[in-house]
């Protein structure tokens, strides 16, 4: 039976705003063995970030005890951030529209809202080893900045299952969750610790044969370099020409995985208000993010983690979105963005308008 203290930890972070919680034991679980070998493949691209390694020169998201030999459990919370808008997959028959990923139509950067949730669970934490010394515990809050590999520990916190896609996904909230977690100094119980759900993809390979890229490369193995979401985020420059076409009119992430997950069917809405989405962000004129300037860029997207692309990177994703949209009246903007001062966006712009000269001789 679980302690009374992971039972109050529960508790509070419901009271915090989280929709589930869990504790994990510090441990190099075998999920963990495979991310030396595909950082070596080289399968995380240009985010060099996943690259970080301790002072003995081993990968440091690999083994979370040897970077923090104090920690001793890591508590995971999730929050849902779904919306009642539609899926990617249901994109409206209006071909001058593209794609936002739906976690970041939200009114407040993610990170934000999920690290101030955490802190406030991390400070209840003393209090709840009163009349103990709170010296004597240590913790670190982290939002996707830590050193470990979260959905590893998410699974062992009882969050859910990693599945195919490599998304977590609970049986009851579906994936649509962002995931925080404090290391801790505190030594649970074997009964505090959850039991890792069963994994409930069964044969299903939907996420697999929906990505329009083939960036799931077997169940569980995501080759970023293929992924739109890495492509339209975290690529800097140019994009390959070969995955330029089946990117669609995705512009900041792609939710085709998840959009097609039978556990999202009934995935429930986000009571979070910070989540709900902002105006003109969910199915975005693509002629208006192409030419986006920087001043609207920094107005618009304040506190948003779209500027995580940067103005260039949205500017090169909505052009090669206009060039798949197959919509004519895309070509004399197309044309004029082919001299833009910016080589990145010009040349994805002559691209586009190449495609969609292509598309009008074969219709």
């Amino acid at each position: 039976m679980p302690s009374t203290l992971s039972i109050r930890i529960q508790h509070l972070a419901r009271t915090a705003g989280f929709d589930l919680c869990g504790i994990a034991p510090v441990r190099d679980f075998h999920e963990l063995k495979v991310f030396p070998t595909w950082i070596a493949s080289q399968k995380h691209g240009e985010m060099k970030y996943l690259e970080a390694q301790d002072d003995t020169g081993n990968l440091k998201r690999a083994s979370l005890s040897r970077v923090a030999p104090w920690a001793r459990s890591v508590i995971v919370c999730a929050i849902n951030y779904n919306t009642a808008h539609p899926y990617s997959t249901a994109q409206p028959p209006d071909a001058t529209q593209g794609w936002i990923s739906r976690y970041a139509w939200a009114r407040e950067d993610y990170h934000d809202a999920v690290l101030r949730r955490l802190r406030q669970l991390e400070d209840s934490l003393p209090a709840l080893l009163a009349p103990a010394p709170a010296a004597d515990l240590q913790s670190r809050s982290y939002v996707d900045t830590g050193p470990l590999v979260e959905r590893v520990y998410a699974k062992y916190a009882g969050i859910g299952w990693i599945g195919k896609n490599t998304c977590i996904i609970n049986q009851q909230i579906g994936s649509w969750l962002f995931l925080g977690v404090i290391l801790t100094s505190l030594d649970f119980a074997n009964n505090d610790f959850a039991t890792p759900a069963p994994d409930r993809c069964g044969t299903c390979t939907r996420c697999i044969t929906a990505c329009p890229t083939q960036a799931i490369t077997a169940p569980g193995v995501l080759d970023a370099r293929l992924c739109i979401s890495y492509l339209t985020i975290e690529k800097r420059g140019e994009i390959p020409v070969e995955l330029r076409a089946p990117m669609g009119r995705h512009v900041f992430g792609c939710d085709i995985c998840q959009d097609v997950c039978p556990w999202n069917r009934k995935s429930p809405i986000t009571t979070a208000p910070e989540f709900e989405a902002r105006e003109g962000l969910v199915n975005p004129a693509l002629d208006w993010l192409a030419e986006m300037q920087q001043p609207e860029f920094s107005t618009t997207f304040r506190g948003s983690p779209i500027k995580r692309t940067k103005l260039s990177g949205l500017r090169r994703n909505a052009v090669v979105a206009m060039g798949n949209s197959g919509n004519q009246k895309f070509i004399p903007t197309l044309k004029k963005l082919s001299q833009d001062p910016d080589p990145t966006v010009a040349e994805h712009a002559r691209w586009a308008a190449a495609r969609l000269a292509a598309i009008a001789t074969t219709n």
